[in-house]
């Protein structure tokens, strides 16, 4: 379990760095470097709520049955364990890793996000999580929502045709197959539906730094946001 104590010395100037963006944005694996970098704790909220659509699928549940859905969350428990240089997703004794990077779990998730008891849920579980912070959260609302007041808020984008082709590129990883032009045109979907739900609609924070990495190589990317931890600590 993601250790939820207070943190005491140094570790309590530790900065909460909120990152949100649409899918394929680089986001997790962004993430987990600079997370790496700065010994933070890193949490995928989006691994949160695939993995609630995952098992609310398996359990035969509607993905709109808010009652149901609200039950299921309650009896969850997230790990995110390293395992080499792979982050795990775990839900109590089940790595579900592999199972929620589907494309029918991205949708799935995207989904259920729209359940208010679901999400609800959810961020009141992430916040106790980044309550002394020290730590790295990524997804689609962490700015707006979840940690309004967060000292470092990033969105990251890029076209869907990039985005599109890194989620290609990383379902070949994993020995899936897929048309370009369909993972493209998932992503565009996803985009859709993320930008035009009622709770929480994906939009940057008023105050977030905006970075396009469509034309950025990941080195660069970890750059930037190693130099913008680094001056928000010496603030």
């Amino acid at each position: 379990m993601i250790d939820e104590k207070k943190r005491t010395g140094a570790s309590r100037q530790a900065l909460v760095v909120a990152i949100d963006g649409p899918a394929g944005a680089g986001k997790s694996t962004v993430a987990k470097s600079v997370a790496r970098q700065f010994d933070y704790t890193y949490i995928d909220t989006g691994a949160m709520y695939r993995s609630v659509g995952v098992l609310a699928t398996e359990a035969g549940l509607a993905l709109d049955d808010a009652v149901g859905l609200a039950a299921l969350v309650g009896e969850m428990e997230f790990d995110f364990p390293w395992q080499g240089e792979e982050l795990q997703t775990v839900v109590g004794a089940r790595n579900l890793s592999r199972a929620i990077r589907s494309p029918e779990a991205a949708m799935n998730a995207s989904t259920v996000s729209k359940v208010v008891e679901v999400r609800a849920a959810l961020v009141e579980r992430q916040r106790r999580m980044g309550q002394n912070g020290g730590v790295v959260m990524e997804g689609r609302d962490i700015g707006t929502v979840v940690f309004p007041d967060a000292e470092l808020k990033v969105f990251l984008s890029a076209s869907a045709e990039v985005r599109g082709k890194r989620r290609w590129l990383q379902m070949r990883e994993r020995g899936q197959s897929a048309e370009l032009a369909e993972v493209i045109a998932e992503v565009e979907r996803r985009d859709e539906q993320d930008r035009n739900r009622a709770v929480a609609p994906l939009v940057p924070a008023k105050d977030a730094v905006i970075l396009d990495t469509s034309g950025l190589s990941l080195e660069a990317v970890v750059d930037r946001l190693g130099t913008l931890v680094q001056a928000r600590l010496r603030k």
